[in-house]
């Protein structure tokens, strides 16, 4: 694919991003673009390996070799056309998927790998900019109606199938708008909201029925639902943050990470928040407590708030930098990885635990760590001790708590319906993405847990696959 030895003529060669001195002062989007001749020379790069680890890697299976040879050859319809048949949104995916697809390229081995994920994104906006997205609407309607709850990416892209389908989708989000995560959880300067609403304007062309600011199982009743719809499908998230139950927890200045990503996200897109609910790190302290990507995200946005110092702490180890061997190519390297956001000034640190939060007349002051060591028991398995002597108080009065999440909320809607769970709290579904009641489907974050956008988007295809099966039968 691509120049037969275009991986030996051209070096690999990233867009890069905006200068950290300009980019902490706004919101907008860190990363910047190649010109059209670049992004066509690292397409070129793309080998014929004759395995392609890269689409086995890739969560929405994605050809990628196959686009990649189009980009190169300046077929950038094809391409886009190529690009959508199995991925929904590439315009999100090719702004912030962490590309496990490069991680499994041949060129990795090299610390090379072609610029995937960029170039996805050059064409789907080349798409966009020549007018080669445009509505798609269905020919004939089915007259079978479906509810999908949630608009994160599993949501969307469970309702766009369906709608081209035939069905008459309605998607039901709680928010005032349509997006879920991407538009509330993810950070404008990794993904601005624009591109959200471009899309969405091409599937309400199509006929999708967006219904915002609506709670089901509170705003339409759980009855109403199944009188209304012939299937349902549950998109609504894992929203369950895992808590951290310390002494100390009480204290003002503690915060999960979600609220916090969730206000500022609000306040870019114009909402006023009340001065005595607005969560800054502006001239604080800031104690990042976990070090995934939404760490990261608070991070960035601690940085952009003028915090007076950012530090990031992690239970685990530090991972290797470079390689390492007990995760070698093709899989997913756990290794060091340093986001834009960690680049603009921040601190981290591993192999910690908190004690306690101790505060002043109710207010957040600092947070007592303590070192851990990790070893294999007889099984394998990693275990954790604290390591004595190491303690020590961090000082902070701003604390996010970004450990991850559980499950899905059970309480209200989910339980309402009666679904089943697994011992992980997550709804269980069989082959057909069907939960324990039989109109009802699931899909994206409800049935995996936290997980990637690009899962929950194949996640959301596979549902609607299994939907569109169960109507052709009643």
């Amino acid at each position: 694919m691509g120049h037969p030895k275009g991986f030996l003529l051209y070096e690999r060669k990233e867009a890069g991003n905006r200068p950290i001195n300009e980019r902490i002062y706004d919101y907008g989007e860190v990363e910047q673009t190649l010109n059209a001749e670049d992004r066509k020379l690292q397409a070129a790069r793309c080998m014929d390996c004759g395995v392609p680890y890269c689409n086995w890697a890739c969560p929405v299976q994605s050809v990628i070799p196959e686009w990649q040879d189009l980009l190169y050859r300046g077929e950038w319809k094809r391409a886009s056309d190529l690009l959508h048949s199995t991925n929904d949104f590439p315009e999100f995916t090719g702004r912030i998927c962490p590309a496990p697809c490069e991680k499994s390229c041949t060129l990795y081995l090299h610390d090379a790998s072609v610029t995937i994920r960029e170039n996805e994104s050059a064409i789907v906006e080349r798409a966009f900019a020549d007018g080669f997205i445009k509505p798609k609407p269905p020919k004939i309607r089915t007259g079978k109606k479906v509810a999908v709850i949630g608009s994160g990416p599993a949501g969307l892209s469970a309702a766009t199938l369906l709608n081209r389908a035939g069905h008459t989708v309605t998607l039901f989000e709680r928010d005032d708008a349509i997006g879920g995560l991407l538009r509330y959880g993810i950070p404008d300067f990794k993904l601005n909201k624009k591109i959200i609403d471009r899309r969405l304007a091409v599937l309400e062309a199509e006929g999708l029925i967006f219904k915002t600011s609506t709670e089901v199982g509170k705003d339409i009743t759980a009855e109403e639902l199944f009188k209304e719809f012939d299937a349902i499908c549950l998109t609504v998230g894992a929203m369950v943050p895992r808590d951290l139950t310390v002494e100390g927890r009480e204290l003002k200045g503690i915060h999960f990470a979600m609220d916090f990503l969730t206000q500022q996200n609000r306040v870019v897109s114009g909402h006023i928040i009340d001065a005595g609910e607005r969560i800054l790190a502006k001239d604080k302290n800031v104690l990042v407590i976990g070090g995934g990507d939404t760490g990261s995200d608070c991070v960035g946005t601690s940085t952009r708030q003028v915090a007076k110092n950012i530090t990031q702490i992690e239970i685990l180890p530090k991972p290797p930098d470079g390689k390492n061997s007990e995760t070698p190519w093709p899989l997913w390297p756990n290794v060091l990885k340093t986001s834009s956001s960690h680049e603009e000034g921040c601190e981290r640190k591993w192999s910690l635990t908190t004690k306690r939060f101790i505060g002043k007349d109710g207010q957040l002051t600092g947070v007592e760590v303590v070192e851990v060591k990790w070893e294999k028991d007889s099984t394998g398995k990693m275990t954790m001790s604290e390591v004595a002597g190491t303690s020590q108080i961090i000082p902070c009065e701003l604390a996010l708590l970004s450990m991850g999440f559980v499950h899905a909320t059970h309480v209200g809607l989910l339980d309402k319906l009666g679904v089943k769970y697994d011992n992980r709290g997550n709804v269980v579904i069989d082959e057909n993405f069907q939960t324990s009641e039989k109109k009802i489907f699931a899909a994206g974050d409800t049935v995996l847990g936290a997980s990637l956008v690009v899962r929950a988007i194949y996640s959301g295809r596979q549902a609607a696959l299994g939907v569109d099966k169960f109507l052709k039968t009643i």
